[in-house]
């Protein structure tokens, strides 16, 4: 793993984890290193970043993971600009993908503006192979949705069976 130098103090003031982890009695509080698990290094300089310097810099390929190492380090004010970052820029292309993210880390502002492109673009966004990779739930919540914009019911048939013959032992 890699090391980064840094002053408890500022991740304190920075982060309630930080601050329960180096004002409690846990062991990382009497230690020198913190080793930190399940977080990604890469992500960590990022964050490590913003703190020294109040500069965030979001982009597509990284928005994902560094509001998950923004989740589990509590920091809402990244996460909050991830958030914004990611709804601001769902695109046909990328609707499913930060859909499925946003479903699973709870981010709503994210999730509604996917689901209204994806209802807005179904016959489209269900030809493409991310669509296939939905959980059962998310595609029940999909077409289930009364503003679904298709011209006919069968686009929603041939899409669900896509969907189960993509990965039919899964299904």
């Amino acid at each position: 793993g890699r090391r980064f130098p840094c002053h408890r103090l500022v991740l304190s003031a920075a982060s309630p984890y930080f601050r329960a982890m180096f004002t409690s009695d846990m062991a990382e509080s009497r230690q020198k290193t913190v080793v930190l698990q399940g977080l990604d290094a890469g992500m960590f300089e990022e964050i490590l970043s913003y703190i020294y310097s109040g500069t965030l810099n979001v982009s597509l390929d990284k928005v994902q993971p560094l509001y998950q190492a923004a989740d589990l380090l509590q920091l809402d004010y990244v996460r909050d600009t991830c958030s914004s970052y990611m709804a601001t820029n769902v695109e046909r292309s990328t609707c499913v993908d930060l859909y499925k993210f946003a479903d699973v880390f709870s981010v709503d502002v994210v999730r509604k503006h996917c689901l209204q492109l994806i209802y807005r673009n179904f016959s489209e966004v269900a030809s493409s192979e991310e669509f296939c990779s939905l959980s059962v739930n998310q595609l029940i919540e999909i077409i289930s949705e009364d503003w679904l914009d298709v011209k006919e019911e069968t686009t929603v048939w041939e899409a669900v069976v896509r969907w189960v013959q993509h990965s039919r032992e899964d299904r």
